[in-house]
């Protein structure tokens, strides 16, 4: 009937005001008050006061001093007392924009510095979009923080490194594609702040950099959908970054140090964001300017209403070998050594990777998450590398040696290694040079946590590895090293002591890649909002 058929068109009508405005939810994602109430800058103030003491036979054992993002220490006897003040961006999460800042201070014992600025910064948010000025700590992707052993690229062992950062911290749901594909990222540029460390380590006697800067971008994308009933998803994702600029001081071999001046030009900036140029002094062979390092990521998802599951993989390159796994390899010969005459190239095998896989319950249980992971570095693109000549057209691009550059001072800040600790950090090194002595390995990560009793929670984590050096100094043979870290915390309640907590942990190292240390390591900490 007409009315039949009125009454249809008004269903269908109202469903498509429904879907429309569904997706204007979803695209605003939240910000829906038109008139929110008047900023407060001392709104959400957030306190921390730690206080943190290690205890070690040998060095600090490997899990007690990595992943802290540079707040720690190898020597026997060290600690440190923190305070931090901050505001999250979270606070303004009704708004169209807001106003995040934080300052982390310390002051260690028997650390590289005397005075540690771990974080200060601000940052602001329009709609997805935020701009960071300053230092701040930002955890890994697609990895957990607390059991893995760390991304290769973008890790979280080294000091925070101040810089402007313009990102999309959180997936962004595209406005096509129906909701299945999301996007996130972030493009920055800072400068290092470890010149007076460097000095104090090298006495100028061998490789080291003032005022380098920094460059860092990565982008994800996520195909998966949560309003739809698929448990599954897949995120994909490129890190890249580089350090560039700066003085570089180079021994001379007659006891002296030659100085390398890079450009700090827009072409140093833009080759730095789309690697390209040359070093300084190179001529007829030119690499990509400045210290290139990058990885390409992958994740695949398995999610229910009581558990997830998640691999994951970890390619880390220097250059197009490790990058793409190909190299042109077709120069003619003679007079036409610098032409490419023919359709030829050269494959890398590919090894170097680091495979993970990850479990999580949703709920509190004696085990709360597993991480397994997989490292492999020993390839390198090969022990070869030779540059094409008129006499030899042959062009390989391997020896790439990983965290490790001819001009910089590797992929480093303060000691530590800024990717994944289970290369030498060149902290450990006794002869004052700044280099990864060990980035030739394989290894196996295991991390375990969960929360057993109320208020109480675990962290285990357990990594062997095997070592050969690296290609240009080799160990006589291969070298081994066992690490462990059993560590409990506990969060005090009631109204006298809420915001305590207390934590303690154990650590070991095995072997002669770290040598056989022992240590011990206690943190007391106070967290909680200050209502002004």
């Amino acid at each position: 009937s007409t009315l039949d058929r009125s009454s249809a068109a008004s269903d269908v009508y109202k469903r498509q005001l429904l879907l429309l405005s569904s997706a204007g939810q979803a695209f605003s994602q939240g910000w829906e008050e038109d008139k929110p109430e008047k900023l407060r800058l001392d709104k959400g103030l957030k306190y921390n006061v730690e206080m943190q003491a290690d205890f070690s036979s040998g060095s600090t054992p490997l899990w007690l001093n990595a992943n802290r993002y540079g707040l720690s220490s190898l020597d026997e006897t060290n600690g440190y007392v923190r305070a931090g003040l901050s505001r999250p961006l979270r606070t303004d999460s009704a708004r169209r924009w807001g106003v995040g800042y934080g300052v982390d201070l310390a002051v260690p014992y028997n650390y590289t510095s005397n005075f540690v600025v771990q974080q200060a910064f601000v940052e602001a948010r329009w709609l997805h979009g935020v701009l960071t000025v300053g230092s701040k700590q930002y955890p890994m992707e697609l990895k957990d923080d607390r059991l893995s052993s760390g991304s290769q690229t973008f890790g979280i062992n080294a000091r925070p490194v101040p810089q402007v950062r313009l990102a999309l911290p959180d997936y962004w749901t595209l406005p096509f594609a129906n909701g299945w594909l999301h996007l996130k990222g972030h493009i920055a540029y800072g400068m290092m702040t470890d010149d007076g460390w460097q000095h104090d380590f090298t006495g100028k006697k061998s490789k080291y950099a003032d005022n380098v800067l920094y460059h860092s971008k990565a982008g994800y994308l996520k195909f998966g959908n949560e309003n739809f009933f698929c448990p599954f998803s897949f995120e994909l994702g490129l890190e890249m970054a580089s350090t560039f600029g700066g003085t570089s001081y180079l021994p001379d071999g007659n006891g002296g140090m030659t100085a390398i001046k890079g450009d700090t030009g827009f072409s140093a900036f833009w080759n730095a964001f789309i690697p390209g140029g040359a070093d300084v002094g190179e001529t007829t062979y030119q690499n990509a300017e400045g210290n290139q390092v990058g990885s390409w990521l992958v994740r695949l998802n398995w999610e229910e209403d009581l558990w997830r599951f998640s691999i994951y993989a970890d390619k880390y390159f220097e250059d197009h070998s490790a990058m793409f796994l190909v190299d042109y390899d077709g120069y003619g010969e003679g007079s036409e050594w610098q032409e490419k005459k023919k359709s030829r190239y050269l494959l890398y095998d590919f090894k170097d990777i680091m495979l993970g896989a990850e479990f999580r319950m949703n709920y509190d249980r004696w085990v709360n998450g597993v991480v397994f992971e997989y490292i492999y570095s020993k390839y390198q693109s090969g022990p070869i590398y030779h540059d094409h000549t008129s006499t030899i057209p042959d062009h390989i691009g391997g020896k790439d040696n990983f965290y490790n550059h001819g001009i910089y001072t590797g992929w480093q800040h303060w000691g530590q290694v800024m990717g994944n600790p289970l290369y030498r950090s060149p902290l450990y090194n006794s002869d004052g040079t700044i280099c990864v002595k060990d980035n030739r390995f394989m290894a196996f990560h295991l991390g375990i946590d969960g929360c057993p009793i109320e208020r109480f929670t675990y962290r285990l984590l357990a990594s062997w590895q095997e070592g050969l050096g690296t290609y240009d100094d080799p160990y006589g043979k291969s070298r081994h090293n066992f690490s462990f870290m059993l560590e409990g915390q506990y969060a005090f309640g009631g109204k006298l002591l809420k915001g305590w907590s207390v934590k303690g942990a154990y650590g070991m190292d095995l072997g002669s890649i770290l040598g056989n240390n022992y240590g011990f390591q206690l943190t007391v900490a106070k967290t909680g909002l200050l209502n002004l």
